[in-house]
């Protein structure tokens, strides 16, 4: 990510300093971003393991994580307060033994660490899969008032002779076939995001027709949900069903919807299911030359995110600011 876009997140976390639960606690990658981290004083890293292994893993690698906090689960003094808590969380689901079994594993540890106000925010999964980082998550933080799913959307970055170019997509890896409550919820919930890094959310409901051009299941859905998105936050600037072309091209929007106020510059795109919105920011990355941060996860009561288990140090690093500013 370009370095202001990054000043702007870290200028956030200098106003309120924030903890940051990392669940791979020896994993290089998590050592090397958490090191970088504390070379600041506005985001502590809290790594996940034994105390023994992280520190001989960190000095094995030469990453010096002096001001980390280390939390074991087997020596945490708070662990039967934290199987109280997942007990009362799970509601009769499980038994006391079955959450303390859980709990000994990083993922659901590092999640009530979130929960119970040790932490601010979560990342996982360098080497856990998405549905190891966001089960945990859905199960204990939960789903914000008023949400029914976790989203999640990427932000894209490329640099322009101008300047730069910020867009945000959604939902590209979460949610395989949304209707059109969870796209409205999905699309309020990329907007709001995108605001975080500075864009003015022109939001355009994505689709192979243009209001009414084509018909289809598909085509309704998205004309539906773009409607009930426009009822449901009328802040926000929103316009669909639209193809990719007259959301982007000025020129395109003028033929095929001239009374647009988000054609031909939107900037939020919301995709109808998660085979084209994984596919659209794959191609804007490898073919348009953005830079794809994500996935971030949309809709949690606390900043939860997921890395790609084949994450280098600095995406751990990036998305470790991305989090905290969440929060």
């Amino acid at each position: 990510m370009p370095m202001h876009m990054f000043k702007q997140l870290i200028d956030t976390l200098k106003k309120s300093p924030k903890k940051i639960v990392f669940t791979e606690g020896t994993d290089p990658r998590i050592l090397e971003a958490s090191a970088r981290l504390l070379a600041g004083t506005w985001l502590t890293p809290i790594l996940v393991g034994s105390e023994d292994s992280i520190r001989s893993a960190a000095e094995d690698a030469g990453y010096n994580i002096r001001g980390a906090e280390i939390v074991d689960p087997e020596t945490f003094e708070e662990f039967d307060a934290m199987v109280d808590m997942m007990v009362e969380l799970r509601k009769g689901k499980l038994t006391r033994e079955q959450c303390s079994a859980m709990l000994r594993h990083a993922n659901y540890f590092g999640t009530m660490l979130v929960k119970m106000g040790k932490a601010d925010a979560l990342l996982g999964g360098a080497t856990y899969s998405t549905a190891d980082t966001v089960r945990p998550a859905l199960q204990l933080i939960k789903t914000k008032p008023g949400h029914s799913i976790v989203g999640s959307c990427f932000i894209l970055v490329r640099e322009t002779v101008g300047g730069r170019e910020v867009l945000a997509m959604g939902d590209c890896a979460i949610n395989l076939e949304p209707n059109e409550d969870e796209l409205v919820e999905i699309a309020t919930s990329t907007a709001d995001c995108a605001k975080i890094f500075g864009i003015d959310p022109q939001v355009a409901f994505l689709s192979y027709s243009t209001h009414g051009s084509g018909a289809g299941p598909t085509v309704d859905k998205m004309r539906a949900a773009a409607n009930k998105a426009k009822a449901a936050r009328p802040d926000l600037n929103i316009d669909g069903e639209m193809q990719f072309d007259a959301a982007v091209s000025p020129k395109v929007a003028e033929t095929k919807c001239a009374a647009s106020t988000v054609a031909g510059h939107a900037n939020t795109f919301i995709f109808p299911d998660i085979n084209a919105g994984n596919i659209g920011y794959k191609i804007a990355q490898r073919l348009g030359n953005f830079s794809a941060y994500g996935p971030i996860l949309l809709g949690l009561n606390a900043p939860i995110n997921d890395l790609s288990r084949g994450c280098d140090a600095q995406e751990v690093y990036s998305m470790a600011i991305i989090t905290a500013a969440l929060a």
